[in-house]
């Protein structure tokens, strides 16, 4: 088999949007089908990235044409691996769909898309483990089906995590949702000035939950509102909807005690980026009521379909999905490095 010597692998910042346009159109493709989602409004903020020859990464280029990427982000002493996307040889050639028969074909290529993000990884693994000022690093490739890159992952000592997409057809969805709330308690839509609460609530229903070490941002309070402010404020999880999330407060305290938080990932698909409850008032059915009120103002907005995902080992949370209609449409693998430090 051959080896990657016939691809440069190059510095991402030596590359303007336009050249990477081929490689980020198939991916959004490959969005579009896989998980009915809209990558095109992520693809645009990327591309603004790509111009300011900011974002850390690495191009492959074969015969001066760019047939894949990598990239990552630093937040503090931790790096998040935001993506990585190749075509194969022959895809991007004739400018082919990756899931085409000859795409499909050339999986078989030593040019591969998965031997050409297998290379973009190790780069990036290379750069990022070798960096003193790199403590931790995290990924989520949402994309890449569970298993893809695992070998990959492990063998540079990253912890792996199963996720799972799940998705609900909203169809006869239209009767108003019940809600039953003890007195105390009032459900209301999302404010602006939610945000600061709502990083509490995060941080204290995260607390000791396996989704804390997978993203460390849910183990602080200062965490968990740039988490939100992420989640309402930019593109990265589809375009936020105040009119779908909602909170439950306590009417004297006015702290949240529940929240569920939507965006909209394409004109037929809504996505909860959140649903939390806090440890206080779990068992209540506060997560199974805000699941419907979500599912309800998507279906009247629009969506026919609700998506979200959930890390395999949180069976309660898959239990109550599954009652709730979800179905697995996709699995995927978070994967988490950590530096050991020693005295």
């Amino acid at each position: 088999m051959a080896t990657d010597v016939s691809i440069e692998i190059l510095d991402l910042r030596h590359f303007a949007a336009p050249l990477l346009r081929a490689v980020l159109d198939a991916e959004a493709e490959l969005w579009r089908q896989r998980l009915h989602w809209d990558y095109r409004t992520s693809s645009k903020l990327l591309m603004q990235y790509l111009d300011s020859h900011s974002l850390p990464g690495y191009a492959a280029v074969e015969a001066g044409q760019v047939t894949g990427y990598a990239f990552c982000v630093y937040e503090e002493t931790k790096a998040v691996i935001g993506d990585v996307f190749a075509l194969s040889s022959a895809a991007a050639a004739f400018n082919l769909p990756p899931g085409s028969a000859a795409a499909l074909a050339e999986q078989n290529n030593p040019l591969s898309a998965h031997e050409i993000e297998q290379t973009l990884l190790k780069h990036l693994f290379e750069m990022l483990l070798n960096s003193p000022n790199v403590d931790r690093v995290e990924s989520q490739l949402l994309l890449h089906p569970s298993g893809v890159h695992l070998g990959l992952f492990q063998q540079a000592g990253f912890e792996l995590f199963r996720r799972f997409f799940m998705v609900q057809q909203l169809q006869g969805l239209w009767n108003q949702p019940r809600v039953d709330l003890p007195q105390e308690l009032e459900m209301r839509p999302w404010r602006e000035d939610d945000l600061a609460p709502a990083g509490k609530l995060i941080a204290e229903a995260y607390r000791d939950h396996p989704d804390s070490f997978i993203n460390d941002q849910y183990r602080s309070v200062h965490g968990s509102q740039r988490f939100l402010s992420n989640i309402v404020r930019y593109s990265g999880c589809g375009v936020f909807s105040p009119q779908i999330s909602h909170v439950v407060a306590n009417r004297h305290s006015r702290e949240l005690v529940a929240l569920v938080l939507g965006s909209r990932v394409s004109p037929q698909s809504g996505h909860i980026t959140q649903l939390c409850v806090h440890p206080a008032w779990r068992r209540n059915g506060l997560a199974r009521m805000m699941l419907s009120v979500a599912a309800f103002h998507f279906l009247r907005h629009g969506a026919s379909e609700i998506s979200l995902t959930v890390t395999a080992s949180n069976t309660p949370a898959i239990e109550l999905y599954h009652s709730e209609g979800y179905t697995c449409a996709h699995a995927f693998d978070a994967a988490v490095w950590q530096r050991s430090r020693i005295a």
